[in-house]
């Protein structure tokens, strides 16, 4: 053979062979990266959220910042940007500049941010990687199963036949009992990812299509909207999105103050607020019933009768979700009551006949549990309701009054203590801590503003601020300039919140506890190493 021709075969071979190479390499790689990933995710869901909330924050202000403002001349800093779209996705609803200096284009990218951040939408996508998990576990499972057959197969057995006899009698069934198991607990994960899904496109949609038909057909409303130059339809997205996320946020400067007597329009946001919100797992285990009567599929009773196999937080036993509707309805009376009595014959409510004190009065107490919509100034309102509204912002949006039985506590207190817990995890703080060290940072980063102007910077109003970014509310006691010490006639009244006169530090810190409020599920167990005797 011509060494020429030799020299090209070879050539050939080491071709191949460095291509088959790297294509091993590049197999291994990405095999690497998808366990890496799965493991992430798997082990720690924190990581995860913290990084989608993180990245999405900053693509959002990057939108912002592209998009030009109603007014070029009142275009808001940077900062105050960033904190927006931070607000927006963590439905936090906390403002530093007023929604009408927002165009229509910044106005939608608002909408994006607070359905992809709301609770009910992030749980969905959790429900889509549970389901892709489950996927996986099973195709690997089929491979190692294959290669096991093989394997048998190629092996030799001399007693295969009574081997044959025994397994079948006691591995055989239990196992194929145990796939029926799976497939219909996969089956139950993907049904409830299609519930979850309509669940929010016909609520939303509902909403938008009745908020819509509201503001047509009543002039008086449309006309608030058109002296304002904002669209009906743009009016009513926002609005449902905002509602259905409790995120609070609305496109006009009052909030809902300027349709405190639309009593019809409060009433249609009403339910929106409370099927994105407190009552989502009771609505939810009700929306499935609902379908397993119409459709008798297995996969409907399997999510109703095993809902902790389904490891979906929302997803509460039935017993566990009718005590939450008797709390949530229980903590609305109980504000309701209270308003009526201290503020029935107040400043807030003139104007206002006794019918729309009430839907008003009622409103206002939905919206204290995480939704932060207002339809009076909650600035004037007495300090007992303002502590009330304090406590209600603070407590988890599922807080609920759930009797144990006796012979029950054992049982729980024997799970408890049989977790082995990790020795970092003694470390972490319970929630009122961490709200202590924001609170004292705040009061340090505003400690100027607090000497000159101690009647709007008080301990109060600050903690009052802190704890509804906390609780991911929106409510704030705003600013006054008719409490400066110190008359300033450039001083000017402003729609947005308290937060908005802080320093940059100030924010900053407050979008902190914005995004550990949003996350605060995964600190719920925090503090339990303090022994407080």
């Amino acid at each position: 053979m011509h060494p020429l021709t030799v020299l090209v075969e070879k050539s050939h071979l080491l071709h191949a062979y460095i291509s088959m190479k790297l294509s091993s390499l590049a197999k291994s790689a990405w095999d690497h990266m998808k366990r890496s990933y799965w493991f992430l995710f798997q082990s720690n869901p924190f990581l995860p959220q913290l990084i989608y909330f993180i990245l999405i924050s900053f693509v959002g202000f990057l939108a912002l910042k592209m998009l030009k403002p109603k007014n070029k001349m009142s275009s808001p800093k940077d900062l105050d940007l960033f904190f927006t779209s931070v607000s927006a996705l963590t439905v936090s609803s906390m403002a530093t500049v007023e929604m009408e200096v927002f165009s229509t284009t910044q106005l939608w990218v608002l909408i994006v941010l607070m359905l992809i951040g709301s609770e009910v939408f992030t749980s969905m996508l959790g429900l889509q990687f549970m389901k892709a998990k489950i996927t996986r576990e099973r195709s690997f499972d089929k491979i190692v199963k294959s290669n096991s057959d093989i394997e048998s197969s190629n092996s030799t057995n001399f007693d295969g036949q009574k081997s044959n006899m025994h397994s079948s009698s006691a591995v055989i069934w239990p196992e194929s009992h145990l796939i029926d198991s799976e497939n219909l607990k996969h089956e139950a994960i993907r049904y409830l990812g299609y519930v979850v899904l309509g669940y929010i496109v016909v609520i939303n949609a509902s909403s938008f299509i009745f908020l819509s038909m509201y503001l047509s057909l009543v002039p008086e409303a449309g006309e608030i909207l058109r002296s304002k130059g904002i669209q009906i339809s743009t009016f009513s997205i926002f609005t449902a999105i905002s509602s259905f996320g409790n995120c609070g946020f609305t496109p006009v400067n009052e909030n809902m103050m300027i349709f405190k007597k639309n009593s019809a329009l409060l009433l249609l946001i009403i339910p929106q607020i409370l099927a994105g919100g407190t009552l989502f797992p009771s609505c939810l285990r009700f929306t499935v019933w609902l379908l397993k009567k119409i459709t008798k599929k297995d996969g409907y009773n399997y999510i109703l009768q095993y809902p902790s196999a389904i490891r979906y937080k929302h997803l509460l036993p039935h017993r566990q979700s009718v005590y939450l509707s008797l709390t949530v309805l229980g903590f609305i009376v109980g504000q309701t009551l209270l308003f009526c009595c201290l503020e029935w014959n107040s400043e807030v409510l003139q104007g206002m006949n006794p019918y729309q004190k009430i839907v008003g009065i009622l409103f206002q107490s939905v919206n204290s549990r995480h939704a932060g919509e207002s339809v009076v100034d909650i600035s004037t309102l007495s300090s007992a309701i303002l502590v009330l509204y304090t406590v209600m912002m603070y407590l988890p949006p599922y807080t609920s009054f759930l009797p144990i039985n006796d012979d029950e506590k054992p049982l729980l207190e024997e799970s408890r203590d049989g977790k082995r817990k990790k020795p970092f995890e003694n470390l972490i703080l319970s929630q009122i801590s961490y709200l202590a060290v924001f609170i004292v940072l705040i009061c340090i980063t505003e400690r100027q503003a607090m000497f000159v102007d101690p009647l709007n910077f008080t301990i109060f109003n600050i903690v009052f601020e802190v704890i509804s970014a906390y609780g991911n509310v929106g409510f704030s006691l705003g600013y006054s300039c008719k409490r400066l010490l110190n008359h300033n006639k450039f001083c000017k009244d402003a729609s947005y919140g308290f937060v908005g006169k802080w320093s940059a530090e100030g924010k900053l810190i407050l979008i902190f506890v914005m995004i550990f409020g949003r996350l605060k599920k995964f600190n719920m167990g925090g503090g339990k190493a303090w022994k407080l005797c």
